[in-house]
């Protein structure tokens, strides 16, 4: 059986009013993960996912690299167990 965690990731630069929500979202989707992700105070968006620690660590690399239109200058992460608090990936507005 694969290894499960989660993930709490903070990222800063220009990352808000160009999808970076949504590229997070379809990437997540993409690696069977689910949490979420939202915009944080001024130029900052942070997630949380859960699934196998094989994706996890793909899904922080995207997330740091970013999109092409976003500009990750900085990011924070923590890893966590596996809880299964999730049942999809959601954009939050909140």
């Amino acid at each position: 059986m694969k290894e499960k965690a989660s993930i709490h990731i903070r990222v800063w630069g220009r990352v808000q009013g160009v999808g970076f929500r949504a590229f997070v979202a379809q990437n997540a989707k993409e690696l069977k993960l689910t949490g979420w992700v939202r915009n944080v105070g001024r130029n900052q968006v942070e997630t949380r996912a859960e699934g196998t620690r094989e994706a996890l660590d793909l899904f922080l690399e995207k997330v740091k690299a970013g999109s092409s239109v976003s500009n990750v200058k900085e990011s924070k992460f923590d890893w966590g167990e596996f809880n299964g608090e999730y049942k999809k990936f959601k954009v939050r507005w909140f």
